[in-house]
Formats: C-alpha cells, structure tokens, sequence
C-alpha cells in the first residue's frame, strides 16, 4: 500500500509533530498574557471611558458582567479546558475589544488584506530575486551585473519598516504622488468596481514596495549560493564535457537543480502568509493581520492575540509538515529511511 513501510510511519511521525507544535504552542500562548498581570476587560472599558464613553459608573459591576460572559471569572484550569475545548473546533470566542464580535470574524476580515498584499509581493521577490541571484551566480555572466544587482543585496539588509520610512517620505510626502495611510481612500465603501480597485492598488504600493525592496535581495543571495555550489557538481562537468550549450546548461542543469532549496523556502514563506509583515501594516496602517495583533497586544485582547498568533502558528507548522512530506517527490536525491 502507498502509506505502509517507512513512508507511513514517516506521515505518522510528522502529523503526530504537528500536534505537539501546536498543542505546546497553545499552552505557551495562553499562559503569557495572563502573566502580564493585566484586567483586559478594565483596559477596554477605561479605553471606552477616555474616547467619552459613560462607563465610569458601575465600572466595576460592568466588568464582572463582562468577564462572566467571556469565562474570566472561571479558575485558571478550567479557562484552558474550554480553552482548548474551543481551540480544537477553530473557536476562538469573542474578542474583548470589539465585544460582542467573534475573533473568527475579525481573523478573516484581516487575512483578505494580509494574503493579498503578501501573495503578490512575495511571489514577485521570489520570481526576481531567484532570477537576479542565478545570473549573479553563474561564473559566465558579464561582470558589470554584480555592480547592477548590488542595490537589491544591500536593501536586504535594511529593515521593511525603516525602507517604509524612506519610501512615504519620497512619494506620500514629497512628492505627495501616492497615499500612506489604510488601504483605501476614507469615505469609499468596499466593491467590486474598477475605482475602488485603482484605489485599492494605489494604497498597497508603498507597503508592497517596502517588502518587496527587502525579500528581494534575500532570495538572490540564497539562489547565488546555491548556483555556485551547482556548478561544482559532476553533472555540470560531465554536461560541460559534452559541448552542450551555456544557455541549455544554465537552464537545464544550473537552475534546475540550484532551484530545489529555493522552491522548499518559497514554500514555508507561504506559511507565513499570513503573518504579513507587521510593522510595515502598522507603518501604513494597513488593516491586515499583523496590524489587527498589534491592536490587540496594546489593549490586552486575550481572545484576539491567541486567535490569531494561533492561526499564524497552525499555517506554518502544517505548510513545514506539507514541505517535509512532499520535497522527496520534487528532489529523488532525498529518500525516506527509518532512520
């Protein structure tokens, strides 16, 4: 059968890993907020209270009714056993910010904007820093392209937040050609038209261009390393020997087989999707994931940092769980062995 002998124990092994990340994760992530020492349910009502609201009488009454209906009154082992109870149907409750809205429901209105952004700019870094780094590589390639690729390895080190910095300076303040704030215009209402669209994209540029300036790099650097190291295997001598051409060898041979690391990274970093990358929303105020987390650690919103680091959590361990199990079929030089 296709799952017995190594290959089945193998699929056994890492989904029984997978479970223990998360399961690890989860304890992890419900015990830290709750060592902070802080009443989330106090910080929502004095935030409402500070913005005008009338909560200052009763504050006290308020908040028990809150925690009461949240399940922050019960004892501490019984919050995780409803914790984890809630945890393995993908509940995560409701969030204590925004009461009574489900953190499922805020989870998945950020996500949209957080793939979207992240989608584009990463396959985008990856298709031209992987182009960038073969060519920078390949020991027959004209010298003049290190000097022109240099600009992309010195931005990857720069932090996105900081390239965020330079590029709303230039263009949001400057220039005053693009906007730096959220991710459309104020008073336009989300649809599908070609305005809203435009708007839309408008928005995205600044944020997509900070990531993109700093992935770039970082994926040319990874595919030059693996291209030099190619080119010192026996089937590039072997191909060389035979006369074939240097387009068909770079193509054929170089890239092919310097490739497999690079499409293993592409991979997990499409675990992160969903991460975003925080700073930079928070920069742009950009209304996506990361933004949301941010939010939510400053007012202390239990149900709504372990939902989301969570979701995080679960997509990376399942996309490393994916990558472990499939890489054997994309390189035959990897087996599994019961070892």
């Amino acid at each position: 059968m296709f799952l017995s002998g190594f290959f089945g124990n193998f699929i056994v092994q890492r989904f029984m890993l997978f479970l223990l990340t998360v399961w690890v994760a989860a304890t992890v992530i419900f015990v830290l907020p709750r060592l902070t020492g802080q009443d989330p349910v106090k910080e929502k009502l004095l935030l409402e209270a500070q913005r005008g609201g009338s909560v200052q009488a009763g504050m006290n009454e308020m908040a028990q009714e809150y925690s009461a209906r949240l399940g922050l009154d019960l004892p501490i082992y019984e919050q995780y056993i409803n914790y984890m109870s809630d945890l393995a149907r993908l509940d995560f409750g409701y969030s204590i910010a925004y009461f009574p809205r489900k953190v499922n429901e805020i989870i998945a209105d950020s996500i949209i904007w957080s793939m979207g952004l992240m989608t584009v700019t990463l396959t985008l870094a990856f298709v031209l820093g992987t182009g960038a780094g073969a060519l920078l590589g390949w020991s027959r390639s004209p010298g003049w392209l290190s000097y022109a690729f240099m600009p992309l390895l010195t931005l990857s080190a720069i932090p996105q937040y900081m390239l965020g910095l330079v590029l709303m300076f230039i263009f949001a303040i400057m220039l005053n050609l693009l906007p730096f704030f959220g991710a459309y215009s104020p008073g336009n209402l989300p649809e599908w038209s070609v305005s809203f669209i435009l708007d839309m994209l408008k928005h995205a540029i600044l944020p997509a261009l900070a990531i993109l300036f700093s992935a770039v790099g970082f994926w040319a650097i990874g595919m030059r390393g693996m291209m030099i190291n190619t080119q010192g295997e026996d089937f590039m001598v072997q191909a060389d020997a035979k006369g074939l051409n240097g387009a068909r060898i770079f193509v054929r041979y170089a890239i092919r087989n310097a490739l497999l690391p690079q499409v293993t990274g592409l991979a997990i970093s499409f675990g992160t999707l969903l991460t975003g990358a925080v700073l930079v929303e928070v920069l742009f105020q950009y209304p996506g994931l990361g933004n949301t987390l941010f939010y939510a650690i400053r007012v202390s919103d239990f149900f709504q940092i372990t939902g989301i680091v969570m979701t995080i959590i679960i997509s990376l361990a399942m996309a490393t769980m994916v990558v472990d199990l499939v890489y054997p079929l994309i390189d035959p030089r990897v087996k599994y062995t019961q070892n």
